[in-house]
């Protein structure tokens, strides 16, 4: 039923989307939603937290490993490809609506979670310039915003089942990302 929610809500935009419509694609009466979830906006919020409830265990565990700031880089790259994966309708919902959803104290978790991100990849990059493991010209802000976005963007394309693994595919953006792709 979630899965179905997230579809929609991904393909159609939140505020275009009604309890009827949840329920014509999953395909039951929209009363019979209501059994479970109170609203849409409580349906939402299930979407948003499991879907960063996951990212942030995953995330966590690359942190606790206390590996150098390239090898984070890596993992944090590959962790979040494979939520992508897991999770492709609640990344676009994501992308598309935390800007306005932040405003709702129902969703300030989103605002916190956005906050904790940057910080994270920040302060990875700031300790990959200081231990020589990134540029010293690097600016770091505009580094965290091309990365994060070069990786998120792939949930408008990235369909799960695909050709490609999410493994595979950070690999690929991780040698674009930190290796280029001029021929040396």
């Amino acid at each position: 039923m979630l899965d179905t929610a997230a579809e929609v809500f991904a393909a159609q935009g939140y505020n275009a989307t009604t309890v009827r419509k949840i329920a014509d694609h999953a395909g039951m009466l929209a009363g019979s939603l209501y059994y479970h979830f109170d609203s849409k906006e409580s349906m939402l919020e299930e979407i948003l937290r499991t879907f960063l409830d996951e990212l942030w265990s995953g995330y966590d565990a690359v942190l606790a490993a206390g590996l150098g700031p390239r090898p984070t880089l890596e993992a944090l790259v590959t962790e979040s490809f494979r939520e992508i994966d897991r999770h492709r309708a609640a990344v676009a919902i994501y992308q598309k609506e935390s800007r306005h959803l932040v405003a709702q104290d129902r969703f300030d978790f989103l605002a916190q979670s956005q906050r904790r991100f940057k910080e994270t990849w920040l302060t990875t990059l700031e300790r990959g310039v200081a231990d020589q493991e990134f540029r010293a010209d690097l600016d770091i802000r505009l580094t965290y915003r091309f990365v994060r976005d070069t990786v998120w963007v792939a949930a408008s394309w990235y369909r799960p089942g695909g050709q490609h693994r999410p493994e595979e595919i950070a690999r690929q953006y991780l040698t674009m990302v930190l290796d280029g792709i001029a021929a040396r």
